[in-house]
């Protein structure tokens, strides 16, 4: 039998024989022997003033003569927790989930489901960057399970972690189906939480843009930086700068796009969160490859790159060695570019980071194309075409299309480049198909 399965007359009992105490001694002064018996017994319910006695005769707090959970244990596993997203943040990330990993085991020991749920996040977030999207699934919907009778912002975190996971996997149409959901359930709960929403705002700008819905990515970062003033994470503040930024990209904003940036770097070197500032170089090289820095934006991909594969960080490094492929392809160096992009397939899965699977394919595609290879192009632009097609990527798969039916025109197949066309602009004629439903629920005034 564990400590957490007895009752209280049996932790009595249990308590009083390991110091070698009678029942007479335990009582003494204020009850009888013959009380303490029936309390062992199981026959009567001590009272709180009972209790509080008991527990000083047996020399233990009157909460763990109660529950069985040791005095302070909540305190002492909460800082346990802050401790391991510490390490999370700004160390390694098998370390931390092996902080992680004990935490929870005690905290389902006895039963406390906050600090079980915050453990199930941790782990959650250490698979997410591990690249492990199943574990990442498992240890997210147990954390919202745990969090099922909690108010909406509670369970806010768990639901990001979700959605960032099919996000990764290429699930976008369902990754932005979790956040509106969550959004809706939020802001009509009449409960202003800055900190949730920033959260639930922020991860949405992603598979947004992705999905070619730049009118709600817009419109979910005006509603993000409306939130910041009044957020009191500051961590939250940065990743909503980092966000903010990839809409200013899609409207061409560089100088603006740029400076968030700058903003969310120097909230993270504060914090010292390495995984996110890894992500404000990775996003600063996108800016400068953007605007034609192609020597900046290598070095600022390059820094991103060794950041994230210290922190063994694998399908974030992955991603950016997509993109400083496609830097080093520019610049010339196609050899070098080719073998990052091989690299990166032959660790991909085709369960996960569909989007950029389908650009390595793509560009692979460029490359072989710009060789004179034609057939060795049309097998990666297909490649590409059938990840993209599947994770509902509607931007980055009309430029495959593009790409497709231009090689396939020129070669006199002329039929078959209408329907790479057709496929292409089927997303974008569509209604409906960029999101699953109305926009959500404004926040409450």
């Amino acid at each position: 039998m564990t400590e957490r399965s007895e009752t209280v007359g049996e932790r009595v009992y249990r308590l009083r024989t390991q110091r070698g105490m009678t029942q007479r001694q335990v009582a003494a002064p204020a009850y009888t022997a013959a009380y303490v018996s029936t309390v062992e017994a199981g026959k009567v319910r001590p009272s709180e003033k009972a209790l509080h006695h008991l527990a000083a005769r047996l020399g233990v707090d009157s909460r763990e003569l109660l529950t069985g959970q040791p005095a302070h244990l909540a305190t002492g596993l909460r800082l346990g927790l802050t401790g391991a997203q510490h390490t999370l943040a700004t160390g390694d990330t098998a370390e931390a989930a092996r902080e992680f990993a004990g935490l929870l085991a005690e905290a389902e020991e006895y039963e406390l489901t906050e600090e079980s749920a915050a453990a199930q996040l941790g782990l959650g977030e250490c698979a997410l960057e591990s690249g492990d999207l199943a574990q990442a699934h498992a240890r997210f919907e147990a954390a919202e399970r745990l969090l099922a009778d909690a108010a909406p912002a509670r369970r806010a975190p768990a639901v990001r972690g979700r959605a960032v996971a099919h996000l990764l996997a290429g699930e976008l149409r369902y990754s932005c189906y979790l956040l509106e959901n969550a959004l809706d359930e939020l802001n009509n709960s009449g409960h202003h939480d800055p900190d949730a929403l920033l959260l639930l705002y922020t991860a949405a700008i992603a598979p947004y843009l992705d999905m070619g819905a730049h009118a709600r990515a817009a419109h979910a970062a005006e509603q993000a930086l409306s939130l910041a003033p009044s957020a009191t994470d500051s961590a939250r503040v940065a990743a909503m700068h980092r966000s903010v930024a990839r809409t200013l990209l899609a409207e061409n904003r560089i100088a603006e796009a740029d400076a968030s940036l700058a903003k969310a770097a120097e909230l993270y070197r504060r914090l010292r969160l390495r995984t996110e500032l890894a992500h404000c170089h990775w996003m600063r090289g996108y800016v400068h490859a953007q605007s034609g820095g192609l020597e900046q934006a290598e070095r600022e991909m390059r820094i991103a790159r060794e950041m994230l594969a210290a922190k063994r960080a694998t399908l974030y490094a992955e991603q950016v060695e997509v993109e400083l492929a496609d830097v080093v392809r520019r610049r010339g160096r196609t050899d070098e570019a080719r073998e990052l992009l091989r690299g990166v397939l032959a660790t991909a899965g085709q369960e996960r980071a569909a989007v950029h699977a389908g650009a390595a394919h793509r560009l692979l595609g460029l490359i072989a194309q710009e060789a004179g290879e034609l057939e060795c192009a049309e097998e990666h632009y297909a490649s590409a075409l059938s990840l993209l097609e599947r994770a509902g990527a509607a931007g980055d798969l009309a430029d495959v299309c593009r790409l497709l039916g231009d090689l396939l025109r020129r070669a006199g197949r002329t039929q078959a480049a209408m329907d790479a066309y057709r496929t292409g602009l089927g997303p974008r004629v569509t209604r409906g198909v960029t999101t699953l439903g109305p926009a959500p629920a404004e926040p409450p005034a």
